[in-house]
């Protein structure tokens, strides 16, 4: 089974954050959002988390969709 590679990117200015994640993982990213969100060190806000937090969910919704459609052909679940 081949594993998929997600990448969420975020420029601020001169800043780039960028986070690869796995299928498996999107619990862990959206954990460690929440962690640089409170850094205060990092320019990362609140608001940054919860946009990228919203793209992360709605990645994990089109892989369930996608591996229903695979696993159930013609099935509109």
């Amino acid at each position: 089974m081949q594993r998929s590679m997600n990448v969420l990117a975020l420029v601020k200015d001169s800043e780039r954050y960028v986070f690869l994640y796995d299928d498996e993982s999107p619990d862990t990213i959206l954990h460690q959002l929440g962690r640089y969100a409170a850094d205060p060190e990092l320019s990362f806000t609140w608001y940054d988390a919860a946009i990228l937090s919203q793209k992360v969910r709605r990645q994990r919704r089109a892989n369930r969709r996608d591996k229903a459609q695979r696993e159930f052909p013609g099935s509109t679940r």
